[in-house]
């Protein structure tokens, strides 16, 4: 089985050489945390044989499998190899072996959240309000909303007091149902800094009238500045107006205006996806709710929001194609378009009338 063996400075050659690579970090979820070392997807091994297609589509994808350096990446590459995978390989020594030394120099698989949106949030001078300050504008009875950009789950289990949940990719189509008035002001908010910044710039890029900023460490700053959170699902987007699509679309087109999209058709995406010599993902960004009502075959669903946040639980493929799924509107995969794109991703959008397909099927 050690034909299958590479090294740690294998393993940085490949993170630069441009080529289709897969990197799986198949410990257990608990050990890995919020992410990898290497900011690779996480399949624990258990699930790996199961679910490894979806994640890489094409078996012939150079893969490497890492694990905490007991031994089990060797024998899943086995496994997988017996089973069709032509180019699979683990790193000797695991996550230990990576991390000797210090990762401070060390290449990743995908960008860290963090330092980019800590970028964008410098390079653009991003406005922040501190959780004292929200505080004091609401005790002084100013007109001010609260939106939270986490997925619904997260929302539940505790935001700040008062706010509404809309998931970072859903910012423009739900925005002027719940912010009718240019008058208030617009905090984002998320549990630390990503999508709370993401979501706030996304705003401002595409030309809103009102005030926004970001609240500074979202909901774990509001707690470090002596408040509690609110639990449940206590407000939430509802179905979008016509007024409110019409404003998304508007202010979509504003936001995309320098982003040189590439729009393609259901025929370019199916060739795409049975191409034998790229991997491409269909990824549906619309809600997780929309995606059971009616999807393309082939597609999965990767709400937007969190494709912003973690590309990486889903791309698990570097250098492959993303196409983003969405319906005619298409203002959520041009906000992921805005800054998957500047991240180096490949992306091309495809537009779908869902409507239409699910009559069709009525």
């Amino acid at each position: 089985m050690t034909k299958y063996t590479i090294d740690k400075a294998t393993l940085v050659d490949w993170l630069g050489d441009g080529l289709e690579l897969a990197v799986l970090d198949i410990r257990p979820t608990e050990d890995v945390g919020y992410a990898s070392p290497l900011i690779a997807t996480n399949l624990p091994v258990e699930r790996l044989e199961t679910e490894v297609d979806r994640f890489v589509p094409r078996r012939v994808v150079r893969t490497v499998l890492v694990d905490g350096g007991g031994g089990a990446a060797e024998a899943a590459a086995a496994r997988l190899a017996q089973a069709g995978w032509t180019d699979i390989h683990f790193l000797k020594g695991g996550i230990p072996a990576w991390i000797e030394g210090g990762t401070e120099t060390l290449p990743t698989f995908d960008i860290p959240g963090v330092p980019f949106v800590t970028k964008v949030r410098d390079e653009r001078g991003t406005p922040v309000v501190s959780a004292v300050e929200l505080k004091a504008w609401r005790d002084q009875g100013q007109d001010v909303v609260v939106l939270d950009t986490r997925t619904l789950a997260e929302y539940e289990k505790a935001h700040v007091p008062g706010a509404v949940a809309v998931p970072g990719a859903e910012l423009l189509l739900r925005f002027k149902d719940l912010v009718p008035s240019t008058e208030t002001k617009v905090v984002v908010s998320c549990a630390g800094l990503p999508r709370a910044i993401l979501g706030a710039q996304t705003l401002i890029d595409a030309g809103v009238a009102n005030a926004v900023s970001y609240l500074d460490d979202g909901t774990r700053g509001w707690t470090d500045a002596g408040f509690e959170l609110e639990t449940g699902r206590t407000a939430s987007y509802g179905e979008a107006t016509e007024e409110a699509r019409r404003f998304a679309r508007e202010r979509g087109e504003s936001l995309s205006v320098k982003d040189d999209l590439t729009f393609i058709d259901r025929q370019t995406a199916e060739r795409w996806n049975a191409d034998p010599a790229r991997t491409t993902y269909l990824l549906d960004v619309r809600t997780p709710e929309e995606f059971v009502s009616s999807h393309l075959p082939g597609s999965i669903s990767s709400e937007g929001g969190q494709l912003l946040g973690v590309s990486y639980r889903t791309i698990a493929v570097r250098g492959a194609r993303v196409v983003l799924v969405d319906d005619l509107l298409g203002s959520r995969a041009r906000i992921v378009a805005h800054w998957l794109a500047r991240r180096g991703f490949e992306i091309a959008i495809l537009l779908h009338d869902f409507q239409a397909q699910e009559r069709a099927a009525a």
